[in-house]
C-alpha cells in the first residue's frame, strides 16, 4: 500500500494574494475559543479588521464570553470568508488562522492611530468604542490554512498573510 501524500499545498504567489484579499474584505469573522471554566470549545462572530501595519484585530466587549476566554488561553482560531449567491457553499474560499490573542493595553502608544483607523472601516463603533468594558485584541497568526474551492488548499505561514 503506497503512502498517501499531503493533498494541501504550499502558498504560491496566487494563494498568498487570495487569502490576502480574504483579510481585507472580512468586516466580521468567526473566532473560535476555549472555555476557561470548563475547556470546552466556544465560537463566536465578531467584527474583524486589519491595523495600519495589516495585522488582524477585532474591538471586543468584556460582556463576551470569548474576553475572558481569549485572556485565560489566548491561543485561537479565525475564518474568514463569504459565501456567494450561487453554488454549493463549500465552493467558495475561505482561511482559517490558527493565531495566538494579544490585548492592547488602553496606554499603548498605537491605540489611539488604532482606534481612528477602525472607526474608517467600522463607523458604528464610534457609539461604543471607548466604553471602559471595549478593548482591541491583536491576533498573531502562528499558521493558516486556505481553502481556495474545490480541491485547491494551501498551507500558509504567518509571513504569507503580510
Amino acid at each position: 500500500m503506497t503512502k498517501r501524500t499531503d493533498p494541501v499545498a504550499a502558498a504560491d504567489e496566487a494563494a498568498r494574494r487570495q487569502a490576502r484579499d480574504l483579510l481585507a474584505g472580512a468586516g466580521f469573522a468567526a473566532l473560535s475559543w476555549r472555555d476557561p471554566e470548563d475547556g470546552t470549545p466556544g465560537i463566536s462572530r465578531i467584527a474583524f479588521g486589519l491595523a495600519p501595519d495589516r495585522g488582524m484585530v477585532t474591538l471586543v466587549s468584556a460582556l463576551a464570553p470569548h474576553f475572558a476566554a481569549l485572556q485565560a488561553h489566548p491561543d485561537c482560531a479565525i475564518m474568514v470568508g463569504e459565501v456567494g449567491d450561487k453554488a454549493d457553499p463549500l465552493t467558495h474560499p475561505r482561511l482559517m488562522i490558527k493565531a495566538r490573542a494579544a490585548f492592547v493595553p488602553l496606554d499603548d502608544p498605537e491605540r489611539a492611530d488604532l482606534r481612528a483607523h477602525w472607526l474608517r472601516h467600522h463607523p458604528k463603533a464610534k457609539l461604543y468604542v471607548d466604553f471602559a468594558d471595549f478593548a482591541f485584541v491583536r491576533f498573531i497568526p502562528r499558521s493558516a490554512l486556505l481553502n481556495a474551492g474545490f480541491a485547491r488548499a494551501y498551507r500558509m505561514t504567518p509571513e504569507d498573510l503580510a
